[in-house]
């Protein structure tokens, strides 16, 4: 397959749009590169978290990574756009837009910019392993709720992981979790379910 042009659209730094009232599931990442676990896991929340929409929200790069291999904004969006042909799937790099790092910030935008939707983050177990390590991470969990899907190796994070610990009171049952968007946060679930073995780095070392 040829290589996208590594090039960056004037749509990809804007925040997507939507309708008012919509339910957004928000998958933060390098993108480096997008792969079908990515998919899984955005395809996953949409039917289960009966989400209106999923945004990747392409990272300029993430500050807990080595950049020395992370591929340009440009040419990571190009194979998000090609990857992501889910008509509920919206690709955006608005935080090179803002010059945003961190999470906290790229959210504080979003809930001020659009105040009128409901918001839940989603992040693979893997990540839920780090996310004590996130800057004002306590923050984050205060400011929307957070679905955790499964991933190979990481199923007993929502039981090990200090972050899950910490917020163990919050939890909420996966059979509810399609009311979690209405609830009041710190509130979060575990989705089990079909895992992909998929990740960026496996096939970064792939392509090598």
């Amino acid at each position: 397959m040829t290589s996208p042009p590594d090039t960056i659209r004037d749509d990809d730094l804007k925040i997507p749009h939507t309708e008012a009232d919509m339910v957004v599931g928000l998958l933060g990442g390098s993108f480096n590169p997008p792969h079908e676990g990515h998919l899984h896991i955005s395809e996953l929340a949409l039917k289960r978290a009966k989400l209106d929409q999923v945004w990747w929200i392409v990272s300029p790069g993430n500050p807990l990574k080595d950049h020395s291999e992370l591929a340009s904004l440009g040419k990571r969006l190009g194979l998000c756009h090609d990857l992501a042909r889910h008509p509920d799937i919206k690709v955006t790099a608005f935080e090179a837009r803002f010059n945003v790092r961190y999470t906290e910030h790229t959210l504080s935008i979003l809930k001020q910019r659009r105040p009128r939707l409901k918001f839940v983050w989603l992040m693979g177990a893997d990540n839920l392993a780090g996310f004590h390590k996130w800057q004002n991470w306590r923050r984050i969990a205060n400011m929307m709720p957070i679905i955790v899907i499964d991933r190979p190796g990481s199923t007993l994070s929502y039981l090990s992981a200090p972050a899950a610990i910490a917020l163990s009171r919050y939890r909420v049952d996966e059979e509810d979790v399609s009311r979690l968007a209405q609830m009041k946060p710190p509130a979060w679930t575990f989705l089990h379910g079909p895992r992909s073995l998929l990740s960026s780095t496996q096939i970064r070392q792939m392509s090598r």
